[in-house]
Parts: structure tokens; C-alpha cells; sequence
């Protein structure tokens, strides 16, 4: 397993219908499930936006500013899929513009002006991943109206290797192989375990939350907007059996 699409196959080649990711939010009532095969469909969806759509590249940089949601491990795995190296804020300081950047609403008023010159995706995070209500900034592209369009399978023209960078220096700074070979030896938890976080995977403290399960065939509850009496009454309905932090 030196790539996350070898990780990703062999998941598929296993129970592909157990979940991979639930995902509550309690602030609206929200709860998604996504199984390897759903999981599987959205990142090939969004690789296939990145590459098809914005002509992103392999070595390429995509800065991914989304909070705690199901849509930040999608967004990793197309990234990695098509061999982009996955960034963060804090590695795109004054004056440094990355290749591409995927946000949430509360992203838009700081990255809207790169529009111009680089892709800008912008997430609503509304339920089912629809799109924003309101008009987005001139250039900036609705990931709710241009992802449903793209085919359910992506292979990339140029796949990366283990030795490709998956990470950038806020992360970091792994390759895939590195990537994968730390989530194999973590300890968030067992074999098929499901792990419950309300920690952002999408974000160098949160990361292994999800590589984690994904390479130990377990699985990610994350939860956001939740009290301590709410994450225990998860935790025991979603048979969650280690927690983060």
C-alpha cells in the first residue's frame, strides 16, 4: 500500500458497503454516511473536477480551508488521487498564492480575490452537499453545482508514485508512501475499529483521524457542534470503539 488509491482498492476489494465515514453535525440535525463504495464515487467525482475541469496537475499544490466535515476527507483522497499535494492556511502566508483552493462559506471573503488567478472551489456545506443558496463571488466555482456532473470513476493520466509529496510543510511535509506507512503503524485504534473525533481530518492535527481508519479497514464518526452528553450518546449508537482526542 504505497498510494492512497492502492489503500483506497483494497478497501473496495473488501466490505465495500461498511461505512467509512458518518458524519454529524448538530448544529443543523445533519447526518451522512458514506460507505468505501459512496466514498470511493465522490472522490473520483472531485478528482475528476480537479484535473478534467481546472486542469490541476500532478506535483501541483491544492490548499484545502474546510472545517470539520465529510467533504475534507473527499477532498483529500482526490487530491491524492491525482497526485496534488494537499496544503493548508499556514502554507499559503501573504503573497503566496497556491495552485488551487477548495473553502467553506467562511473562507470566501479571504480567498474570492485569488479567483482571478487560480481555481477557487467553494464548498456550501449545506446537507447533500448541494449548492450555495446565495451567488457566490465573481470566479469562484460552486463544488455543489459542477461535481454532480463528473463520471462516478477517474484514473489519472499521470498517477503518482510513493515517492510523490502528499503533503505540504504545515502536514508535514510526507509522501504518499510515508503517508500511508504512519497510518499503518498509529494506534487510534484497531483493526476495523470506528473511531469517533471531533477533530478536523482535513488539518494537520486531524489527518491520521482519517488515514487511520481508511488504511486499518475501520472507520471515522466525526462529529462537530456536539456537547460532552451528545458525543457519548453517539459514541454508543454508532458502536464507536475509540475516541479522539
Amino acid at each position: 500500500m504505497t498510494t492512497f488509491t492502492d489503500v483506497l482498492a483494497r478497501q473496495l476489494r473488501g466490505d465495500s458497503s461498511r461505512p467509512l465515514i458518518t458524519f454529524y453535525d448538530d448544529a443543523t440535525g445533519e447526518r451522512v454516511e458514506l460507505s468505501v463504495t459512496t466514498y470511493a464515487n465522490w472522490v473520483a467525482k472531485t478528482a475528476s473536477l480537479l484535473v478534467e475541469e481546472h486542469e490541476l496537475e500532478r506535483g501541483q499544490e491544492l490548499l484545502v480551508d474546510l472545517p470539520p466535515h465529510w467533504l475534507g476527507p473527499v477532498f483529500l483522497g482526490a487530491a491524492w488521487t491525482a497526485g496534488l499535494v494537499v496544503t493548508g492556511p499556514e502554507d499559503a502566508p501573504d503573497g503566496q498564492r497556491p495552485d488551487a483552493v477548495v473553502c467553506g462559506p467562511a473562507g470566501l471573503a479571504h480567498w474570492a480575490p485569488l479567483a482571478d488567478e487560480v481555481p477557487v472551489l467553494a464548498c456550501s456545506l449545506l446537507p447533500l452537499g448541494v449548492r450555495f443558496a446565495e451567488p457566490l463571488p465573481p470566479g469562484v466555482h460552486d463544488v455543489g453545482v459542477e461535481v454532480w456532473s463528473q463520471p462516478d470513476a477517474f484514473t489519472p493520466f499521470d498517477p503518482p508514485t510513493a515517492d510523490d509529496p502528499a503533503t505540504g510543510a504545515s502536514y508535514g511535509g510526507a509522501s504518499q508512501g510515508e503517508t500511508w506507512r504512519t497510518a499503518a503503524a498509529g494506534s487510534l485504534l484497531t483493526d476495523g475499529g470506528r473511531l469517533l473525533s471531533e477533530a478536523n481530518p482535513a488539518s494537520p492535527p486531524g489527518l491520521a483521524t482519517f488515514t487511520e481508519p481508511l488504511v486499518r479497514s475501520g472507520s471515522l464518526v466525526l462529529v462537530t457542534h456536539a456537547g460532552p452528553e451528545r458525543l457519548d450518546a453517539v459514541y454508543a449508537a454508532e458502536r464507536a470503539t475509540a475516541r479522539f482526542p
